[in-house]
């Protein structure tokens, strides 16, 4: 029950941040549209003003009080609903047993990440120094901002000036 808690805790959080990400800031990436989903006039072909209409319609879906900005409760409300369908697909997707929730044994293995812990223990001592730790939550930071720009200006801290300038 706790490891059941747990995971709806981890979902959830990652929704809201994904929403937030996705809906706060033009150019950041949010669920991935099907090409027929974008292709709105079913020509083929994908527009500029295709894309946008796509993009202002999932804003104007989120804006649920219509007043033209994203409250941190609309934007909460967005990822918890993200979150909701992405854990119903993660149970029909690894609920071997077919009881309709997720035991440790049916949790997903990343197939790229491979074995963390021995990639993080970088000395291969068998375990994990607070350096190893560090240096391995800094690598993920720059795989997770790789490619980025998340809106900083130059001295700014992470979430800085996003939208405030």
């Amino acid at each position: 029950m706790k490891h059941t808690h747990f995971i709806a805790v981890i979902v959830a959080t990652a929704g809201l941040a994904g929403a937030s990400a996705a809906l706060a800031k033009p150019g950041m990436h949010g669920p991935r549209a099907s090409f027929e989903e974008l292709d709105a006039d079913g020509n083929g072909q994908v527009t500029k003003a295709e894309i946008e209409a796509h993009r202002a319609a999932r804003f104007a879906a989120t804006d649920t009080d219509g007043d033209g900005k994203l409250s941190a409760a609309e934007i909460e409300a967005e990822g918890v609903k993200r979150a909701a369908e992405r854990a119903v697909r993660m149970i029909e997707r690894h609920d071997s047993d077919g009881d309709g929730a997720l035991g440790p044994d049916e949790l997903p293995k990343s197939r790229q990440r491979g074995d963390m812990f021995a990639r993080m223990d970088s000395d291969g001592n068998g375990a994990i120094s607070k350096e190893e730790f560090q240096e391995a939550r800094a690598n993920m930071r720059g795989k997770h901002h790789k490619g980025r720009d998340c809106g900083q200006k130059s001295g700014q801290k992470p979430g800085q000036g996003m939208g405030q300038d």
